[in-house]
């Protein structure tokens, strides 16, 4: 800056100063970057996904029990109806399943897809695995694929700049539609 004038001398040269990019910052995030309510060690008896199986289904949001591998509600949706499917095994990767381990996991994913169109008739979903915590898994130490449901038109920006989300429903009422979807689904001789 010079004295006289308060400009900047070399705007390229300081942070915060335009440059032709348009940028979102999204600092509420460090929160779950930083780890809120990740255990502190990898530990299986410190594991979400281990403890949460000795649980009742509906306080631990689990809406189908598989004989190798459950689904379970996300406590931190992306929208309604995001579900996790875990090995019920304590494994960090992919290649640690047993075949059989494999095969349920996508047997169940596939499941929670018919489940969940049966329930909420997405447009479409996201799958994914995230192995490891520098490519954002959460919960690194125990494998577990999501399974997101989409609509169009679900994506917004309230997160990024209202540090909201709007999920049109609580956790447990979703749990409730997608549980009850599930048994009609195993009643009709599926899984």
């Amino acid at each position: 800056m010079t004295a006289d004038s308060g400009a900047l001398e070399d705007p390229a040269a300081h942070p915060g100063t335009p440059d032709g990019f348009e940028r979102l910052w999204t600092p509420h995030r460090m929160v779950y970057i930083q780890g809120e309510n990740k255990p502190a060690t990898t530990e299986q008896q410190e594991c979400p996904f281990c403890a949460v199986q000795s649980r009742d289904d509906r306080e631990g949001l689990i809406v189908h029990r598989g004989d190798l591998a459950y689904a379970v509600l996300n406590l931190y949706p992306y929208s309604p109806g995001h579900l996790l499917i875990c090995p019920y095994r304590h494994v960090a990767d992919l290649t640690e399943l047993e075949h059989d381990e494999l095969l349920a996991l996508g047997i169940v994913t596939q499941d929670a897809m018919r489940v969940l169109r049966a329930a909420s008739s997405p447009h479409g979903f996201n799958l994914g695995i995230n192995q490891g915590a520098v490519a954002g898994a959460g919960i690194a130490a125990h494998l577990h694929q999501h399974v997101v449901p989409r609509w169009a038109g679900d994506a917004n920006f309230f997160p990024v700049v209202a540090q909201t989300k709007a999920l049109p429903q609580l956790l447990d009422q979703t749990w409730e539609i997608v549980r009850n979807s599930w048994d009609s689904y195993a009643a009709s001789g599926h899984s």
